[in-house]
């Protein structure tokens, strides 16, 4: 097994002005998600099982229909777990053991163990985006929080940041180019000193300084003849943008709201309890509803949990997905900017147009793959985002049944307990 605390290497990111007062900037290791986690809630335990349920109840009438395709032969599995916090003279910072198992041919062994920060995990993403610029690589979390929003490295932080990058990897390990990009491999089996070596490998920063002003000098020109289907793509990013935006709001709203509510609900129990010791004809109903209140605070820690932990992380993952989506249509572009100003070139250039000529042939096989892998990649992501988005709201709808009937249930037995009450009052009344 090999492992190891790797070398680090410092980025800067770009907060927008309007925002920058409401940010709080963390270097790549110590920055937060931009969505905070629920609480963990100690009295987590559900409904006694000897309650009534809802005739109608759907939780047991509902089945979900299972996809008809078989899942596919997978080769290569990877975990993230075991965070740990590590503390030194100059920072503190988190690792995550990552563990792969793999059947692939290209692997020395059929297991790795490594240690990673988040730091790593954001070279694995540039890396992969640098060799392949149109196709595209699946989120990380944002290097930046909301001001009171989570504590830094808490465990609700902790948590949600290991899930995060568990996803990154297993969506990498899924894809059949990027999983068997050579990069993918070292990330999960080299040692933390080769893997600090590799890192170091990257092109130089007058490389990367040409390749940006060629960037922007693609993006001023803008492309002429964009083919449409690539108009089509990019008019379905920005409403799809939209869409995920506002839902990935909405839905933090509704949380926030949520859990208002569920500390008023806590405060209504103890006053039934105080209440007993000054009502002693009301004391049996008194304790009832204290016991009703506390089961429905618990079903609605429980929902609040859900949408905190499963519902909200795949919408704003989707969010930050149309953010790749943009930037990789904007690569393409810029592929064929460059394309089309250098054929221009050659239609008004005399000399050395042979040279010209052969530049230009490599620009367009250049094109053709860029184009190929682009819509090769958008039908994949199409197909697996509405799989993870029905899954999301069919399981949502199934946790909001499953919340409102236990907590139907919890007042129907309250109200079958007062009526028993109130009979057997009246038997007594006419004996």
């Amino acid at each position: 097994m090999m492992s190891g605390t790797v070398a680090d290497s410092s980025t800067s990111d770009a907060v927008s002005e309007e925002i920058s007062g409401n940010l709080l900037e963390l270097d790549e290791d110590e920055d937060l998600e931009v969505f905070s986690k629920d609480p963990t809630f100690t009295d987590g335990s559900s409904l006694n099982a000897s309650m009534q349920t809802s005739p109608g109840s759907m939780v047991n009438q509902y089945k979900f229909e299972e996809e008809d395709e078989q899942p596919e032969s997978k080769d290569i599995f990877v975990t993230v777990d075991s965070p740990e916090s590590h503390v030194t003279a100059i920072e503190t910072f988190i690792t995550y053991r990552v563990l792969t198992k793999t059947t692939r041919s290209e692997f020395d062994s059929s297991q790795y163990e490594v240690r990673r920060r988040y730091q790593d995990f954001f070279w694995l993403k540039s890396k992969l985006e640098e060799a392949h610029p149109t196709l595209i690589v699946p989120p990380l979390p944002e290097k930046f929080v909301m001001k009171g929003m989570v504590e830094r490295f808490n465990n609700d932080f902790i948590e949600t940041r290991k899930r995060a990058l568990h996803k990154f990897l297993n969506r990498i390990a899924d894809h059949p180019i990027l999983s068997c990009s050579e990069d993918f491999k070292i990330f999960l089996t080299a040692q933390a000193w080769e893997l600090a070596s590799h890192k170091k490998q990257g092109p130089g920063f007058l490389s990367r300084m040409g390749d940006t002003v060629r960037a922007v000098a693609a993006t001023v020109r803008g492309v002429k003849n964009r083919p449409e289907e690539f108009n089509s793509m990019q008019e379905y990013v920005e409403a799809f943008s939209l869409k995920m935006t506002s839902l990935d709001k909405i839905t933090q709203r509704i949380i926030k709201e949520k859990k208002e509510y569920l500390e008023e609900l806590k405060e209504c129990a103890p006053i039934y309890t105080l209440w007993v010791g000054s009502e002693e004809e009301l004391a049996e109903p008194l304790k009832l509803m204290t016991s009703c209140m506390d089961r429905c605070c618990r079903e609605t820690a429980e929902q609040v949990q859900y949408l905190s932990n499963s519902l909200l992380p795949i919408l704003h993952e989707y969010v930050l997905c149309t953010e790749t989506l943009k930037t990789v249509l904007r690569r393409r572009d810029n592929i064929q900017a460059e394309f089309e100003a250098k054929s221009e070139a050659l239609a008004t250039k005399k000399t050395d147009s042979e040279a010209m000529k052969e530049d230009i042939d490599k620009m367009e096989d250049k094109l053709e793959w860029a184009n190929n892998t682009l819509k090769g990649d958008w039908s994949r992501w199409q197909k697996n985002m509405r799989t993870d988005l029905r899954a999301a709201f069919t399981r949502t709808a199934e946790k909001n049944v499953e919340h409102y009937e236990k907590c139907l249930a919890v007042w129907e037995s309250f109200l079958l307990s007062q009526r028993t009450e109130s009979n057997e009052g009246g038997d007594r009344d006419e004996s």
